[in-house]
């Protein structure tokens, strides 16, 4: 979040009962009215009009957050009382939701402690520093979580009538996989949706919202990486190319990886990899060898143990495209590098998709890496 202007942006009014406050008011009006809808919706039933009346009612009540802040700035209306409850609208129809959802098992409540806990207090910080005549406006990524969960709800409301003994087969489904299949590909869709919401929140708990959005796998191993180096007194280090450091910032996001991890060279030029981490020229140099090769990445791993003083070392060097291919080497060529104490290990790595996804997934293979490499390390010493 950033100080800002909220919504409206540059002027204010005197009269409270603008347009946009207007339509606020009746999103929080008509909150409880789609959950005294919704109460009463068959259990079963599938494609009845009153679970798609249910499901039509929630995609309108989300829609007017767009339009009373359409409203707000193209009118140039902004008004202290719109400040306040606009947010509060937000909340409630989420809030609400989710309950409505936890009460028919369609989520766990873990779920709705985390996103609820966190709504409002962003929503105390904001009204903390309002009274001090600044406004925090919501930042892309809040207000991406904002519209992915609603788009979550909605697909999970738009299946229509599943029994309740259906529904109840469904509670375990967020975050462990796709169970389930009874609401079809709109109820998956809603699972999925709200677990990659609670990805985000975790990435942002820890104080990283890094511009590649790691999976929840990877967030895992990064904290069983850190618990297995700090019980084992095992460290580990990184030597990066392709991913420019982002290995060891995922990593370093984990509380106490101080004690995991040693640092990280980015070698991102070929001079960086000879000088500092010591691949020799004839290496970089050979027609069919260079950079993107076992033979590198091994010599990368050899040299970040060396240099930063560490029991284990990852190396990644690739490409992450779009360009850079080279005959037998498409984009997504990926080759990675371990050295332990005892051994030093390449694997190579051909990953699909564009420059961030190739880059996310060189991560989460070089994490799996590392905790390979300290369980292997322990074992052996």
């Amino acid at each position: 979040m950033s100080p800002a202007a909220s919504k409206g942006g540059g002027g204010t009014t005197s009269s409270i009962w603008t347009p946009a406050n207007v339509v606020t008011c009746v999103r929080v009006v008509a909150v409880p009215l789609w959950l005294l809808v919704a109460e009463f919706s068959p259990a079963a039933g599938t494609g009845s009009a009153w679970s798609l009346g249910v499901f039509l009612f929630f995609v309108v009540l989300s829609l007017t957050d767009k339009l009373d802040g359409y409203l707000a700035r193209s009118r140039n209306e902004v008004t202290t009382f719109g400040k306040f409850l606009d947010p509060i609208a937000d909340k409630l129809v989420v809030v609400v939701a989710l309950c409505f959802l936890l009460e028919r098992g369609e989520v766990s409540s873990w779920v709705l402690l985390v996103i609820v806990a966190r709504e409002f207090l962003v929503s105390g910080l904001r009204m903390v520093v309002a009274s001090a005549g600044t406004v925090i406006a919501a930042s892309p990524l809040g207000k991406g979580k904002t519209a992915v969960t609603m788009v979550a709800i909605s697909a999970l409301r738009s299946g229509h009538g599943a029994s309740r003994g259906q529904r109840l087969g469904r509670v375990r489904a967020l975050g462990t996989g796709p169970h389930g299949r009874c609401r079809g590909a709109h109820g998956l869709v809603g699972h999925r949706l709200l677990r990659e919401v609670m990805v985000l929140h975790r990435w942002e708990a820890i104080g990283l919202v890094p511009s590649i959005i790691f999976d929840g796998e990877t967030l895992d191993l990064c904290e069983a990486l850190v618990a297995a180096c700090r019980a084992l007194s095992v460290t580990v280090g990184t030597a990066e190319s392709c991913t420019g450091g982002l290995v060891a910032s995922a990593v370093t996001a984990i509380p106490g990886s101080s004690e995991a991890i040693r640092g990280g060279v980015v070698s991102y030029a070929i001079p960086v990899k000879h000088e500092v981490l010591g691949v020799s020229n004839s290496i970089l140099d050979a027609p069919g060898v260079g950079a993107v090769s076992s033979e590198c990445a091994a010599a990368m791993a050899k040299g970040a143990r060396r240099v930063l003083g560490c029991d284990v070392a990852v190396s990644v060097t690739g490409i992450a495209g779009p360009g850079g291919e080279e005959p037998g080497k498409p984009v997504g060529t990926v080759w990675m590098g371990l050295a332990t104490p005892n051994s030093t290990s390449t694997f190579p790595n051909l990953f699909e998709g564009d420059r961030s996804e190739v880059r996310a997934r060189a991560v989460k293979r070089a994490v799996e890496l590392l905790v390979q490499g300290v369980r292997e390390t322990a074992e052996k010493n």
